[in-house]
């Protein structure tokens, strides 16, 4: 009986909100829920409900290369899940080694169910819609919505998958990408600072607390904030230019606005910024103190920010790579040119 008390008492204990959660809550941080429930009513697509089958099928499409015109491509070239979703260069490389012609960094694909924006311009609503562009761009995947169709219906065993996740829907481009973005929505990663805001205090050290409350005062969650800490439209260079714009021709979407990267796994998603001209998170940090907030951030403010990003960190999908369906003689060939 004491036993069940004491624990009691200390889970209550753990549980307390602590001033640093309340000012965390009063800027905008939400946690990923801890429910399955509660997380599948964020993720989930109303208009093609997530599913056992669209997952698996999803899975297989991202990880198959012959998706792409060179049949070398995949969308985990770029996002790829075993590096935090990313490909780690400065700028993303499609086909033909081509480099993508405004100097873009390869965003993670991880958590990207919870940006309100999809790529750096924001062009895209959702990851469905995202999820047909790079397939079709000429610097990445370069391949056309007929060629999709072709690879796809021509393996049996595809053709079974979506049968068995779709019924009699016929196959198209545009269900296939929704497939492969079914699978993208199911890469939410929950870290130890998602158990801290919903009152675990133990969750985070105190170097983490210290880095998460100056995180807030200098005002960074003025732009990351919400689930992903990021994934909206802001304005770039508010208070001075950024010093490595020269790098790329990227300007914004129409409104001069860039999508805001989430820092969720930032760890492990480095080079930096659009463009990819930041190596480090301790030159990211001050950068963006003085660039957005006209703020200059000490080493200090950095080390501990940096501390708190390593709470950030999240546990990834247990992810086994698939066994895709053989070609058949149909199967479209590869072609390099």
């Amino acid at each position: 009986m004491k036993i069940a008390i004491i624990s009691t008492i200390v889970a209550s204990a753990l549980m307390a909100a602590t001033p640093l959660m309340q000012d965390a809550k009063n800027a905008g941080l939400l946690p990923i829920p801890a429910k399955q429930k509660e997380l599948n009513k964020l993720i989930d697509n109303p208009k093609n409900p997530i599913t056992y089958a669209k997952v698996e099928l999803g899975k297989k499409l991202f990880f198959d290369t012959r998706l792409s015109k060179s049949g070398l491509i995949s969308c985990n070239t770029c996002h790829n899940l075993a590096t935090g979703g990313v490909d780690g260069l400065q700028a993303a490389v499609g086909h033909k080694w081509s480099q993508n012609p405004h100097h873009l960094n390869s965003p993670t694909v991880y958590n990207a169910v919870f940006f309100s924006s999809q790529f750096w311009d924001g062009r895209s609503p959702d990851v469905e819609n995202q999820a047909q562009g790079p397939i079709q761009a000429a610097p990445e995947m370069a391949a056309t919505p007929e060629h999709i169709v072709s690879v796809v219906t021509s393996m049996p065993a595809y053709v079974a998958e979506f049968k068995k996740a779709y019924g009699d829907k016929p196959i198209t481009f545009e269900l296939v990408a929704d497939t492969i973005a079914t699978f993208e929505r199911t890469l939410v990663t929950p870290a130890p600072y998602d158990k801290f805001l919903q009152g675990n205090d133990k969750a985070l050290t105190p170097v983490q607390k210290k880095g998460l409350k100056t995180f807030i005062d200098l005002g960074c969650t003025s732009c990351h904030t919400g689930i992903a800490l990021g994934g909206e439209m802001q304005a770039f260079g508010v208070v001075a230019p950024y010093k490595y714009a020269h790098i790329g021709d990227f300007a914004g979407n129409k409104d001069k606005m860039v999508k805001v990267p989430t820092l969720r796994n930032i760890t492990e998603t480095a080079p930096y910024f659009h463009n990819g001209a930041v190596a480090t998170l301790k030159e990211a940090i001050q950068e963006m103190g003085r660039i957005q907030l006209g703020a200059t951030v000490t080493d200090e403010q950095a080390s501990d920010i940096q501390e708190f990003f390593k709470s950030l960190e999240g546990k990834k999908p247990n992810i086994v790579y698939p066994q895709l369906p053989a070609c058949s003689a149909t199967t479209p060939k590869p072609d390099i040119n």
